[in-house]
């Protein structure tokens, strides 16, 4: 597969690298032609995600440049194909021109080009860009730390400037963080990555200093690709956190998303078990719109999504968020409910059969469970989000087999049946712990072998740093390390710290020590830590409550 890469940029001259030239004409000679046009270009420097050279072009109306990876084809251009594909330059006088966002170690061939009438000539050049930049460690190696930079929230800041992301990550990698994951498909379904499947994002609603307000993205600049360059810059790891199956979201600010944009896709939409009956979600009073998993359409869509950001082959990793079901009430589209009789092998009367109209509390406290099929519904659930991981898995190492693989889930395994999925090992036995709402075969269906890394929210409040049950920040890890049974190998946890706190029963004080004593306990409980969100350590200017809990974590190695 022939692979192109258009190069732009114009920068100071630096130091001359080694070059390979051969000057090709791709015309007959025209005597009567005179005189004829030609072009030279040579070599100035390689960096490892960026080349640079100079274009000299004589007696030319046009110049054009452009470069080719070479690690797959060796392909050669003619000066025609240059021209009609390249980016213009001066064709007058010589300049010196930088292209970007290369790969580290592989070869180009960069070609300049061009035209006084009808004749052409082209030149090439082989140029290979360096190895990425080792940052060393400072002091002890930890497991992984991550830090989640969710879109929205962080949009202000981050949308149209390089500076305040720099400022922003560093501030992160000073305080002890190893891994990043920044948000590159919010809840609109839209995206802050390079791919032709899916809008960009134009906009985002925000708080900031004048409450709830729209926040426009006019860069044209690689959001991701920003945070890849400036993340490894520092030593720091970057993931895409990706959410997974949302299509469209309003508010007062207005709505977004390929469901709300696109009326024909609102078959791809989920279908509630409201109390007023089967309700696609679109008709309904949600503002955050979620697909059916189910949809093969949908899978296809999103699939698709993951292959284009997999191709950033410097991205460390990918977590997908929002992998699930809606909630207990959806998915019960036609297509779904005729693919769950084929099932259970007989005719289902649903709310009869499986779950009462408008069904959103817990099995195990708010409804008997005698249901003739609930058990069996809870189990097809949780196969359908499994087979759609084991085939994003299975997308994204097709793409790039080194980028790493997994998901964020809320720790509360114990009710996280109620959006469909069981994130424990295929070897963890769900039906003894859980039988009144896991089947025995409900075990088939945990996916924790199929991934990397997992990011565990152990969302619980600031008084509950401690402990060995759900609800507390150690005890979700701790949990979560006894479900996944050594299925994934990185396994990391940790709390929202800015929305832990709704009835405001903490004071400051005690916010900030539970932020740093939840970095050990959560730690020690499993493999690494994870702290959501970047914002809530911004606004509350709480990073140094942070750094003191890693730096009790390397003290203790």
């Amino acid at each position: 597969m022939k692979k192109f890469l258009l190069c732009i940029g114009l920068v100071a001259a630096l130091a001359a690298c080694t070059e390979d030239k051969d000057l090709v004409y791709d015309y007959p000679a025209r005597p009567d032609v005179e005189p004829m046009p030609s072009v030279a270009i040579s070599p100035v420097a390689a960096e490892h995600n960026a080349l640079e050279f100079t274009i000299t072009p004589t007696n030319a109306e046009e110049c054009s440049y452009y470069c080719i990876e070479t690690d797959e084809d060796d392909v050669q251009l003619t000066a025609g194909e240059v021209i009609a594909m390249g980016k213009a330059v001066s064709a007058t006088e010589s300049g010196q021109y930088r292209a970007e966002g290369l790969f580290d170690e592989t070869s180009y061939n960069v070609y300049a080009a061009v035209r006084k009438g009808d004749r052409v000539a082209v030149s090439a050049i082989k140029m290979t860009t360096t190895a990425a930049p080792v940052v060393e460690p400072e002091g002890p190696t930890t497991n992984p730390m991550y830090i989640w930079v969710d879109a929205a929230a962080n949009f202000p800041d981050f949308a149209n400037s390089k500076e305040n992301i720099r400022r922003d990550l560093t501030l992160a990698k000073e305080t002890g963080f190893t891994d990043v994951v920044v948000d590159v498909r919010p809840t609109n379904g839209d995206v802050l990555f390079k791919t032709d499947k899916c809008q960009q994002v134009a906009w985002l609603g925000a708080w900031g200093s004048n409450g709830y307000a729209k926040y426009e993205r006019t860069a044209d600049w690689d959001y991701l690709g920003a945070f890849i360059e400036i993340g490894h810059e520092l030593g720091l790891r970057i993931h895409a956190g990706f959410n997974t199956m949302v299509g469209g979201n309003k508010s007062n600010l207005g709505e977004q998303g390929v469901l709300l944009r696109d009326a024909s896709k609102k078959e791809w939409a989920t279908v509630l078990n409201t109390k007023n009956g089967f309700v696609n979600t679109l008709d309904s009073d949600e503002t955050t719109f979620f697909f059916n998993p189910h949809n093969a359409d949908v899978q296809a869509y999103i699939l698709d999504l993951l292959r284009d950001l997999a191709a950033y082959r410097d991205l460390d990793g990918i977590i997908l968020d929002r992998g699930r079901f809606d909630s207990m009430l959806s998915d019960c589209s036609e297509s779904t409910l005729k693919e769950f009789e084929e099932y259970v092998g007989e005719e289902v009367d649903f709310n009869k059969d499986v779950l009462p109209a408008g069904f959103t509390g817990t099995i195990n406290a708010d409804m008997p469970y005698e249901y003739k099929h609930l058990k069996k519904w809870l189990e097809f659930r949780a196969k359908a989000i499994h087979d759609f991981m084991t085939k994003a898995e299975e997308a994204v190492h097709g793409v790039n087999g080194a980028v790493k693989f997994g998901v964020y889930v809320g720790g509360w395994y114990s009710t996280y049946y109620d959006v469909g999925v069981n994130w424990a090992s295929p070897s963890f036995d769900t039906s003894s712990k859980f039988p009144r709402w896991a089947t025995k075969e409900y075990m088939n269906f945990g996916y924790a072998d199929v991934m990397d890394h997992m990011l565990i929210g152990a969302y619980a409040s600031p008084g509950n740093v401690y402990g060995s049950s759900e609800w507390t920040m150690q005890g979700f890890c701790q949990l979560a390390m006894e479900y996944t049974a050594g299925a994934c190998p990185q396994v990391c946890g940790g709390p929202d710290v800015g929305n832990w706190d709704y009835d405001d029963k903490y004071t400051d004080a005690q916010e900030y020590e539970a932020i740093t004593n939840s970095v050990k306990a959560c730690y020690d409980a499993c493999n690494g830590y994870f702290l959501f969100d970047m914002i809530h350590l911004k606004k509350a200017g709480t990073w140094q409550y942070a750094k003191a809990g890693i730096d009790q974590v390397k003290e203790s190695l």
